[in-house]
């Protein structure tokens, strides 16, 4: 870890801390709801000694990269758009693409916008899901789960960043990086986070683990990650020009059985019934991991580094 380099790069009108290791082929790591670049320290140790050099930015909002303050800024334009301006500050023309989470949602973005950056993909958690043509992604998801489920309770400005405040920062990641129920999250605004217990630590986390995370986002707070939530129907109006338009780089999907996002409903009949073969044709593996919850690569991290080189040692 103390062999991490840490630098600061402009892209795309802001400043975007990146943290990297080792020489080689560009894997590129992206990062999800609520982390940073440290989501990935076990990959970047493990993949840099096979020969890779492992990139693994704060996103734009996060840690140590700049956050710019409206919503409107948090698009998947915007954030294809620092990471494509990151490759080049590093005069990198092609990468190795991981993603998790909300990482995942970008990368797909990625592949899409700008297939051309990519040798392969490997994303976790988050499937493909086509462009619907007349439902934006919030409103969707209020008509299936309601006002409570979390990204609805995430819309409104500075009501859920209140209701973070209201709790020791270290027992929220707690509770949210300590989660096993694979239950959609709804939480009631009468009770808000506040009111969940906190979990025990897993064995895949230290205190430490925790009190990075902590310190970062007391320090930045936590409305830049909101914002991507904030961004989503934006981000669903400015892609109408991609409807339809296949991800057309190899890729392999991760997701563990017990993670929220397979448990939405039609998602493992979307994974499994050929719908996201139709939608991303060079699909090549889907591995779904027993026992294994939503933070796969903190989780399970020897096997998701072994997944990741496995896969794309190929190209």
């Amino acid at each position: 870890m103390e062999k991490i380099e840490h630098t600061t790069v402009t892209t795309n009108g802001i400043k975007m801390h990146v943290a990297s290791l080792g020489s080689g082929p560009v894997i590129l790591f992206l990062h999800g709801f609520p982390e940073l670049w440290y989501t990935w320290r076990h990959q970047l140790v493990s993949l840099s000694s096979l020969g890779y050099r492992c990139v693994a930015p704060d996103l734009r909002g996060y840690g140590d990269t700049d956050a710019p303050a409206s919503a409107a800024s948090y698009t998947v334009l915007h954030i294809v758009g620092d990471l494509v301006g990151l490759l080049d500050a590093l005069g990198v023309d092609k990468v190795f693409l991981v993603g998790h989470d909300w990482g995942a949602i970008i990368a797909w973005h990625f592949c899409q916008l700008r297939p051309d950056k990519v040798n392969a993909l490997v994303n976790m958690s988050v499937s493909y899901r086509p462009r619907h043509p007349t439902v934006k992604p919030v409103d969707g998801m209020r008509a299936l789960f309601g006002d409570d489920f979390y990204i609805c309770r995430f819309q409104e400005p500075g009501e859920i960043e209140e209701d973070f405040a209201q709790i020791d920062t270290a027992n929220l990641f707690k509770i949210i990086l300590g989660s096993r129920n694979p239950r959609p999250p709804c939480i009631p605004k009468e009770i808000g986070f506040r009111g969940l217990p906190v979990p025990p630590l897993p064995s895949w986390l230290s205190e430490d683990d925790i009190n990075y995370f902590a310190s970062k986002f007391n320090h930045k707070g936590f409305t830049g990650a909101l914002n991507y939530y904030r961004a989503w129907n934006l981000s669903w109006e400015l892609t109408a020009p991609w409807s339809g338009v296949q991800i057309q780089v190899p890729v392999k999907f991760i997701v563990g059985d017990q993670d929220l996002t397979y448990h939405i409903p039609g998602v493992k009949e979307y994974i499994h019934n050929g719908g996201f073969k139709r939608d991303v044709p060079f699909l090549q593996e889907v591995v779904v991991m027993e026992g294994v919850a939503h933070f796969i690569n903190q989780e399970k991290p020897e096997e998701i580094s072994m997944h990741i080189h496995d896969f794309i040692k190929k190209f």
